[in-house]
């Protein structure tokens, strides 16, 4: 059940500490041939009265023609048709030392260096200081002895970490990330009005009450545009965006594939996710040489280390094979499932599809199925898709056909994306329009698709034009 759980990345990671951890796993080479043990007498005495019962010690259970199973050669051939999956992802060095490599420019102490370190290493994803100057002060007197001055944190915050790039770094909320940006543009009079925007109605600004904004600080909708303008240009997330202006993304490694081939879906594993094992040939040596050797009391422990060893690796060989059949049958029957929408890549073609139903179609346990669709990924030809996403709620329109979650959800985004942004549609208008189409659905259930679809209220969507 855990390697089931396991997505390809953490998959690996535990079969190599599997290699490292029992001496009798290792690669696969299906090429090589390997020793059996027809002819080995039985090693039943040992020195003194001791007797070890070795009869249930057969070498072949473990080196047997199908000690490499036929998935290994399945997934792993690389004959003429086969290709390499390869699967592209930007790498970049981390968050923290793109910021702590520009600290040269700066003339600090040893001890300011240390206390700008700590500051850099309690930032977030998004490059804000979220904890107090008084916690920080009191960590760092507790894990690297330094006794520091909320005052002096503070002046290094303002004077060094908020001077480094991507300008806003540091900021201990929005606002503070924001006019961080404004004070590292050229001077100018928009620039002026900005920040004073900014300082004396944040509030309203985050609600949008534009016309609030005009008449407090007596501008014209026209220079207000100007100024929003510059303002919407900010980063209200410095930490995600740094070395010339690229994203930071993690890696995602598919854990399956599909393709279509002349009208037909062909799920395999990510080739990743199948690495050769087998039973080390030579641990069968060395019961070989025990039991044709000398009889002392150390070869029983040996004896036995060895068939705890063999038995381990081929349990987890058994386990590995387990898993690819578990994961493909599930992932199968999720496809089948979902057949239109996987040959067509239309959302609306999504049928509604709970673990319950999948458990059902496959004969397993939920659990299993929930298990299997943790944290792992498809790559399809439509893109590549995180597989507890396909399953959803399903509801009747009016023509009785039950529809999925999904498929409300893209037409909810498609009539916001569609409207006017000077008027942007309410919950209630939206809910409306989602009636006209056959679909009844109360301002609330919209409201509610909405946020998971992280899409603002009415209000926030609202633009000037």
């Amino acid at each position: 059940m855990k390697l089931i759980q396991l997505p390809t990345l953490a998959f690996e990671e535990h079969i190599d500490r599997e290699f490292e951890e029992n001496p009798a796993l290792e690669p696969g080479h299906n090429e090589e041939s390997e020793p059996t043990n027809e002819d080995i007498a039985p090693f039943d005495e040992c020195e003194g009265d001791q007797i070890i019962d070795t009869s249930d010690i057969n070498i072949d259970e473990y080196l047997g023609d199908d000690e490499v199973p036929d998935y290994k050669t399945r997934m792993n051939h690389q004959g003429a048709d086969w290709q390499e999956q390869t699967f592209s992802a930007i790498s970049t060095e981390s968050f923290f030392d793109h910021l702590r490599g520009q600290l040269h420019t700066f003339q600090l102490g040893e001890e300011d260096l240390a206390i700008v370190d700590f500051i850099l290493g309690n930032l977030d994803d998004d490059g804000y200081l979220r904890r107090s100057l008084e916690n920080l002060s009191d960590d760092m007197a507790f894990t690297v002895g330094l006794h520091v001055d909320v005052n002096k944190i503070e002046h290094l915050l303002l004077h060094v970490v908020q001077k480094l790039y991507p300008y806003g770094v540091g900021a201990r909320n929005l606002r503070e990330c924001l006019l961080i940006q404004l004070e590292n543009k050229p001077l100018s009079s928009v620039i002026v009005l900005a920040k004073h925007l900014l300082i004396e109605a944040f509030d309203l600004f985050l609600k949008k009450h534009y016309e609030k904004i005009q008449e407090r600080f007596q501008i014209s909708a026209e220079e207000f545009r100007v100024i929003l303008h510059q303002i919407e240009r900010l980063n209200p997330k410095p930490g995600k965006i740094y070395e010339g202006g690229q994203f930071s993304t993690e890696q995602v490694i598919p854990d399956f594939v599909l393709r279509i081939v002349e009208g037909q879906l062909e799920i395999s594993l990510n080739t990743r996710n199948a690495p050769e094992l087998r039973v080390a040939p030579s641990y069968a040596d060395m019961l070989r040489s025990y039991q044709e050797g000398a009889r002392t009391s150390h070869q029983k422990n040996a004896v036995l280390f060895i068939k705890q060893k063999l038995d381990a690796a081929k349990w987890f060989i058994d386990a590995v094979k387990q898993r690819e059949h578990t994961l493909l049958l599930t992932m199968n029957a999720i496809v089948d499932y979902q057949r239109a929408y996987f040959l067509s890549g239309d959302e609306q073609k999504m049928h509604p599809m709970v673990l319950k139903d999948i458990a059902i179609y496959t004969g397993m346990d939920i659990s299993t199925i929930s298990r299997v669709v943790s944290s792992k990924y498809i790559e399809t030809p439509y893109g590549t898709f995180l597989i507890k996403d396909f399953f959803s709620e399903g509801m009747t329109n009016e023509e009785g056909e039950e529809v999925s979650t999904i498929e409300i959800k893209k037409i909810l985004a498609d009539l916001i994306s569609k409207e006017g942004k000077k008027s942007p549609l309410s919950d209630e208008k939206l809910a409306l329009l989602l009636r006209k189409k056959g679909y009844s659905i109360a301002r609330r259930t919209v409201a509610k698709y909405r946020e998971q679809l992280h899409i603002p209220v009415a209000r926030l969507r609202r633009h000037l034009q």
